[in-house]
């Protein structure tokens, strides 16, 4: 079964365009290193919850979109052996792809499928 890296990141609304730039490149690292499919989505429908929700978990302010990406990786063994690779790519350092966000916002983390449903062609 697949294995997924999840991220939620805060992003200011006026670097949408720096921010999908920044994807372009970095995304293709993962690609690279094993990933099957990156998703980036920008949040157009992020509604504000009673306790918690997407926007505050990340601390966004008004002026910050909610992006929700992920990451497919055919399984976790995968997944670890290209992120390893990818944390040592020089193209993943700051100086040479700065994030267009605040990064110590971003929420990330590994997850394992218990359920995967595809339709069938």
């Amino acid at each position: 079964m697949s294995y997924i890296d999840g991220v939620v990141i805060p992003v200011p609304t006026g670097n949408k365009q720096k921010f999908i730039d920044h994807s372009k490149a970095f995304d293709a690292l993962f690609l690279e290193h094993g990933a099957t499919r990156v998703l980036e989505c920008w949040g157009d429908d992020v509604k504000e919850g009673k306790q918690t929700d997407f926007r505050r978990a990340v601390q966004a302010k008004e002026d910050e979109a909610v992006v929700f990406s992920w990451v497919e990786w055919p399984d976790k063994a995968t997944r670890d052996a290209g992120m390893t690779k990818i944390m040592e790519d020089p193209r993943m350092r700051p100086q040479s792809n700065p994030m267009p966000f605040d990064g110590k916002r971003m929420i990330l983390g590994g997850f394992s499928p218990v359920i995967e449903l595809r339709k069938r062609a």
